[in-house]
């Protein structure tokens, strides 16, 4: 062969080499779509919960038929904020100063702003980032005195953790009642909201509201700015990563005219089925941008269903929303904390898979710079572990050694394969036994259960196996100390952690 013919192609397979390189670590840089239900229970997702779920949901079913569902996923806790501390932490909620409920309306920042988050992480990998929704982890709301500023900007929101941009309600039944994108609300509420939009089943706190402000038009706005996000990321080319925290069906059960009555069950019903069909633009939108291909989508919920929407009713007309799991939203049992889980990645992921694997909404940071093939730094992402192997099938292994769990209340639970370990001897939440009830009195102060044997939770077994008990509470002291459950060095909590705190009933959020 001739030099000159020989430089050649060795020019042109080096061209071709660069350029399968660079494909690949495009590829390996996936669009992130992670749409999070609010309040959406294991069993109100039809093809989880065949037999004993009523509510039709066909587009969620469909992307389960079209990617990967795990069936034994966990939120970091039973309740809002404390999830959504997780997801865009890697780390336990209850390592941060929020040790029980919720953040109340106006609450500070939860997460620090020192602390790496998975939009900064993704920012740093080129990324453009989007958070479109229910925020509810805090801000700097502007005061004049006791007074607050609604024509200053609020400082220490999304758009400082991480995020290029922001639109949503922050917590739709919490005041303001407004629309607030980056740091300003959208107008300037003066009104309080009317009376009869308040009450126990919407679960909303009077306040100040936009005149005329239509509870009903938060989820379709959300979902607009949601695919407009979509469709011009995609055109840039450049990658990108939209968190979606849907404000549904959560309350206010703010249904459309369109879905009203449509369940032919009840409101809370009707408005997952609305929040289906939300949910089916957006993935609509994913499609016809032409990204499907390489976009990683993440439909999960930040907890289970809360019993306040209707739960008995639903049940004597054949719907349980927390399929065959004890307990709802804010309990210590899996039916508050046990949520959907369903990934779809077509260029890497293999169509209607399921997958056992025990895990945590913590996971998306890890699983992030896995995908990035970035490290993270010993002080990020504490909780976080990567379930890629899961998502590309090829894990032969627990990916976890364990998972804790955090009721309403700040009770703790620890997982460890089939075993599951409650201190407390009660739910730890609004089920049955109440913390602080007659009932709970009376019971052990332990809870352990074979979740193989017993999914239910109805056989607490603790007295039989004193050796799991300790073994159990001592991994999860360690856990504690380390200030992390993952490989690495040592760290602090935000503060000193109780492990059995005194009993108190659960608030309600």
């Amino acid at each position: 062969m001739k030099p000159i013919i020989r430089l050649l192609l060795c020019l042109v397979l080096s061209v071709s080499s660069a350029l399968r390189e660079a494909h690949a670590a495009e590829g390996a840089r996936p669009n992130i779509v992670y749409i999070l239900c609010d309040d959406l229970g294991y069993g109100d997702v039809h093809c989880l919960n065949p037999e004993r779920g009523k509510i039709a949901t066909p587009r969620i079913d469909r992307l389960a038929a079209q990617g990967m569902t795990f069936t034994d996923a966990h939120s970091s806790s039973s309740v809002c904020t404390p999830s959504r501390y997780g997801i865009l932490t890697g780390r336990y909620n209850w390592r941060s100063r929020l040790q029980a409920g919720v953040l109340e309306p106006y609450g500070k920042s939860l997460i620090a702003r020192d602390r790496l988050t998975v939009p900064a992480l993704l920012k740093k990998n080129g990324y453009a980032t989007a958070c479109i929704g229910k925020w509810h982890l805090g801000w700097e709301w502007p005061r004049d005195g006791k007074m607050l500023d609604f024509t200053r900007p609020i400082l220490e929101g999304p758009t400082t953790r991480g995020f290029d941009t922001y639109f949503g309600t922050d917590v739709p039944n919490y005041p303001p009642y407004c629309f607030i994108e980056n740091d300003h609300t959208v107008g300037i509420p003066t009104e309080p909201l009317p009376a009869k939009l308040l009450g126990h089943n919407l679960a909303s706190k009077g306040g100040p509201a936009l005149p005329g402000w239509k509870l009903e038009a938060i989820l379709p706005a959300i979902t607009d700015k949601a695919c407009d996000f979509i469709r011009q990321q995609a055109k840039s080319g450049t990658a990108f990563f939209l968190y979606l925290p849907l404000t549904s069906p959560h309350t206010p059960l703010a249904v459309t005219e369109e879905w009203l009555g449509k369940s032919g069950l009840n409101r809370y019903a009707d408005y997952v089925m609305e929040t289906d069909a939300m949910i089916g633009r957006v993935l609509d939108a994913v499609e016809q941008s032409g990204a499907a291909g390489n976009t990683l989508v993440i439909l999960t919920s930040d907890n289970g269903c809360a019993p306040y929407i209707g739960v008995k009713d639903l049940e004597a007309k054949g719907h349980f929303p927390s399929a065959g799991l004890r307990g709802y939203k804010a309990d210590i049992f899996d039916g508050g904390h046990r949520i959907p889980f369903i990934v779809r990645w077509p260029e890497r992921v293999k169509a209607g898979g399921h997958s056992g694997q025990t895990i945590c909404l913590t996971d998306l940071m890890a699983t992030c710079a896995e995908i990035l093939g970035a490290k993270l730094p010993d002080n990020a992402g504490e909780d976080s572990v990567s379930i890629l192997p899961a998502l590309l099938g090829t894990d032969q292994a627990p990916l976890r050694e364990s998972v804790v769990h955090h009721s309403i209340n700040g009770s703790f639970a620890i997982r460890q394969g089939h075993w599951k370990l409650e201190l407390c001897a009660d739910s730890g939440g609004w089920s049955d036994p109440k913390p602080g009830s007659k009932e709970a009195k009376g019971l052990p102060d332990t809870q352990l259960y074979d979740l193989t044997a017993d999914l239910a939770e109805s056989r607490n077994v603790y007295g039989e196996h004193p050796d799991v008990v300790a073994r159990m509470t001592k991994a999860l002291e360690q856990i504690i100390a380390d200030g992390r459950s993952t490989p690495g060095a040592k760290q602090s909590n935000d503060v000193a952690i109780q492990l059995r705190k005194p009993v108190t009933r659960a608030a309600g959020e």
